[in-house]
Parts: structure tokens; C-alpha cells; sequence
């Protein structure tokens, strides 16, 4: 018996949509001021949070603070152990929720 072979009809492609220019998210942009704590390690003027972040990146690859066998890991100098609320090591990603802590 010979298997019979049954074409599938190809997908419809969908118009092609206009690209329109991507807008920042306003609430993403708008500027928080650090406290205290924090602004020893990026300043005390308003920034964006994406800006603080940047600067948080910095101040750890300047100071040799990520962990060298565990890069996902950032060892607090004094400075980074006050802004982590006492933590002498914390995952990159439960960094940002305790910055976060320190942004009005």
C-alpha cells in the first residue's frame, strides 16, 4: 500500500504593518532621586533608573566587585553592603530590587 501525500496549503502572509518610531516609556524615564546611601555610589542628582543602573555597573566592574568564579554574584565593599541592607553577597538580579529600595 502506498502512503498518499497531502500538500498543506502554505500560511497567508498578513499585510505589512507601518513601522511608527518606538516612544521610551515615560515612567521608565523619569528621573528618581537617590538616597542618601546610594547616591555614595552614583551621585545624589535625579537620574533615570536605567541611568542608575549604568552607574551601579560601573562603580562594581571599577572596583573589581562581581564575583570572579560566579559572575552572577556581586561582593559588597562598604559602600554596596549599606545600599544591600547589611548583605556582604547578592545575585544581580535581587540587586536591582534592593536599589530599588533607595529610589524616590
Amino acid at each position: 500500500m502506498a502512503k498518499k501525500t497531502v500538500k498543506k496549503a502554505a500560511p497567508k502572509k498578513a499585510a505589512p504593518k507601518k513601522k511608527t518610531a518606538r516612544k521610551p516609556n515615560a515612567a521608565f524615564m523619569k528621573p528618581v532621586t537617590p538616597s542618601e546611601t546610594l547616591a555614595a555610589v552614583v551621585g545624589a542628582k535625579p537620574m533615570p533608573r536605567t541611568e542608575v543602573t549604568k552607574k551601579l555597573w560601573l562603580y562594581i566592574k571599577k572596583n573589581g566587585l562581581q564575583d570572579a568564579k560566579n559572575k552572577r554574584m556581586i561582593n559588597a565593599d562598604a559602600n554596596l553592603k549599606a545600599v544591600f541592607g547589611g548583605k556582604t553577597s547578592v545575585n544581580m538580579f535581587a540587586m536591582t530590587k534592593l536599589v530599588s529600595k533607595h529610589l524616590k
